[in-house]
């Protein structure tokens, strides 16, 4: 028999803030991985400012790229193909890694370019932990979206439901913003769940059409802000951020979770999974679990917490099955708007 093949993907990744590569081996294995965050240069504007995204993204992409290489041990030479993010995510960022995986592939002419969707990427990760059972659904849950993907094969991906105004993750920043939370808000809000009363406010539930898996979170966001300004103008006695926090998650969750397992029946899949910045949540992560341990059918997955957030490996290992079944890019790949 001859030797078997092994195929290395380079994954570039500059949608939002972070800047970061990976090497990864035939789609499952992280032979290296980079993540230069942005974190403390947003902190004091309260979120993501595009201009300076960008610059940074200039200024560490060949850092990133040679302590990946430096990490792996390995040059372009070994390098099968460049898997780059077109989107979506910010113009001006996208543009960064889409010119360096160009530029790398160009030079190289042998490993070919690849364009993959972010959202993807996401549910890519999960497979650089665990084999993927078809048919599956995947709950991608993130700062710009909240969806329900169902997969029948590897590349084929059918939006069953999608938000119709904020994503969670949105929500999750804004609500943080109103009760005064450093940026990134969302983890911070996870955090005070923990000791807070969910039940303390009653806020609403937004499930829609009987029959629809789609989200909205505008009237939950609205709801809690509202509720916040209204204590504040009436004096007295504060709210307790930690109880405003619970109140709010158990909400978000809670149409979540029901949404999920509803789908996860109603489309016969044999595998859950959870993707996107939000798959870090530990309410959201709890409540799924405990859900799905009466579903003996299914098996839910979440990615670990290193892999939930923006990472080239997911991009690398999306990237993979774009290589083998022979999506490549041409010297006119853009950025792709969101």
């Amino acid at each position: 028999m001859g030797e078997i093949m092994n195929e290395y993907i380079l994954g570039i990744e500059t949608s939002c803030d972070e800047t970061a590569a990976a090497i990864v081996k035939n789609g499952t294995e992280i032979v290296s991985n980079v993540v230069a965050s942005q974190i403390e240069s947003h902190k004091r504007f309260g979120g993501v400012v595009p201009e300076i995204a960008s610059r940074h993204h200039v200024e560490q992409i060949t850092m990133v790229l040679e302590e990946t290489f430096d990490q792996a041990k390995m040059t372009m030479k070994d390098i099968d193909a460049v898997a780059v993010t077109e989107g979506p995510g910010l113009v001006g960022a996208l543009l960064v890694g889409v010119n360096a995986a160009k530029g790398l592939a160009y030079a190289h002419q042998k490993p070919p370019l690849l364009g993959v969707h972010h959202i993807a990427g996401h549910i890519y990760a999960n497979r650089l932990e665990k084999e993927f059972e078809f048919p599956l659904l995947a709950l991608v849950v993130s700062g710009g979206h909240t969806e329900l993907i169902l997969m029948k094969t590897h590349g084929s991906f059918e939006i069953i439901g999608e938000t119709r105004d904020d994503a969670a993750g949105e929500a999750y920043d804004k609500v943080a913003r109103t009760l005064n939370l450093p940026y990134p808000g969302g983890p911070k809000i996870d955090q005070l769940a923990q000791t807070g009363g969910e039940a303390t406010i009653n806020f609403p539930r937004a499930w829609l059409e009987e029959d629809s898996f789609d989200f909205s979170f505008s009237g939950l966001k609205s709801a809690v802000i509202n509720t916040l300004h209204n204590a504040k103008q009436k004096g007295g006695e504060t709210m307790k951020q930690e109880d405003v926090a619970a109140s709010f998650q158990a909400s978000v969750v809670e149409v979540l979770t029901e949404k999920t397992v509803k789908a996860a029946k109603q489309y016969r899949v044999k595998q859950v999974i959870v993707a996107g910045g939000v798959a870090a949540n530990q309410g959201l992560r709890t409540t799924l679990q405990s859900k799905f341990q009466l579903e003996k059918e299914i098996n839910l997955f979440f990615p670990p917490l290193s892999l939930c957030t923006d990472n080239a490996a997911m991009i690398a290992a999306a990237g993979s099955i774009a290589y083998q079944q022979g999506h490549k890019a041409n010297w006119s790949l853009t950025q792709m708007q969101a």
